[in-house]
């Protein structure tokens, strides 16, 4: 049985206990203002356990902590003891716009609904906090816009510039949070 609770920034260590690993062979990109399908042959390893380059597991604590440092919550999906899933939601990155930021779910317990209570408690948080939108930079798979699409998000006409900067081929989306 899979439970969920807020993570500390103490308890992002754990991150390491995450399989990112995927196989990708349908992407999106984004052309004249709408998403263009297209065949890909992306195979993600997981997380490099050492060192710190742009995939170890530092990097990736370090990313969450500097997210955690503007008051952004961050939910963990366990199974008994073990991190299977980790989203993180900042808030205000606009006035009234919050930032899915950060959502993995490891491989094998991918397609179990892991993914969608933790972006549901998320996005529940952003509107007890009377926050209108959601942005969210996505990886371009199809698993990943597809999912997505799946809240509501649509792709948005002008990304914020400082997240396209960091993710140019990312799919930038916005949702409209309606109330509860």
């Amino acid at each position: 049985m899979i439970s969920y609770r807020n993570l500390e920034e103490t308890q992002l260590t754990r991150l390491s206990e995450i399989d990112r690993t995927e196989s990708i062979r349908v992407g999106f990109e984004v052309a004249g203002g709408k998403l263009v399908e297209k065949d890909v042959d992306w195979d993600v390893p997981n997380f490099v356990q050492d060192g710190e380059g742009e995939h170890s597991i530092a990097r990736q604590i370090e990313f969450c902590r500097s997210h955690l440092a503007r008051n952004a919550v961050a939910i963990g999906a366990f199974d008994n003891e073990m991190l299977v899933g980790i989203g993180i939601l900042t808030p205000n990155i606009r006035p009234g716009m919050a930032q899915l930021a950060y959502l993995h779910v490891s491989a094998a317990w991918r397609r179990m609904g892991i993914a969608s209570a933790i972006t549901r408690q998320l996005l529940q948080h952003a509107r007890a906090q009377g926050l209108k939108r959601a942005y969210i930079s996505a990886t371009p798979s199809e698993s990943a816009v597809g999912f997505y699409q799946s809240f509501g998000f649509d792709l948005v006409e002008e990304p914020l510039p400082e997240l396209y900067e960091l993710e140019p081929e990312d799919i930038h989306m916005v949702l409209e949070l309606d109330a509860p």
